[in-house]
């Protein structure tokens, strides 16, 4: 019997490829002023166009940046991303993806 591949994705935060089981799905929701907000969706079941990234801050930080929801998302305005950002403070860190805060330098060490 073959063995399937899992589903890879990109995040839209550093533009790696993962298994899609280790990525958050974000989704975007519109509401009855016009205003479109930034869903996480870590069920995978929510409808509609999804986009994926880390759940790391570093990840988040470098998707609004760069303003890569809105050219995933397929979205013509500034999607508000207050509830992705809370959600994604709330996680803790994640093994898959290395912690850029902490760098190891060798300068200044003996050797």
């Amino acid at each position: 019997m073959a063995r399937r591949e899992l589903p890879e994705r990109t995040c839209v935060g550093c533009r790696k490829r993962a298994p899609a089981s280790e990525l958050l799905r974000v989704v975007a929701v519109g509401d009855e002023a016009g205003q479109t907000s930034l869903r996480p969706d870590p069920a995978r079941r929510l409808p509609g166009r999804g986009a994926n990234m880390h759940p790391n801050p570093a990840c988040f930080a470098q998707a609004v940046r760069r303003r890569a929801f809105g050219r995933a998302l397929r979205l013509a305005g500034v999607p508000d991303h207050g509830a992705l950002a809370e959600h994604v403070d709330a996680q803790p860190p994640t093994t898959g993806q290395p912690d850029r805060s902490r760098v190891a330098s060798k300068v200044g060490r003996p050797t």
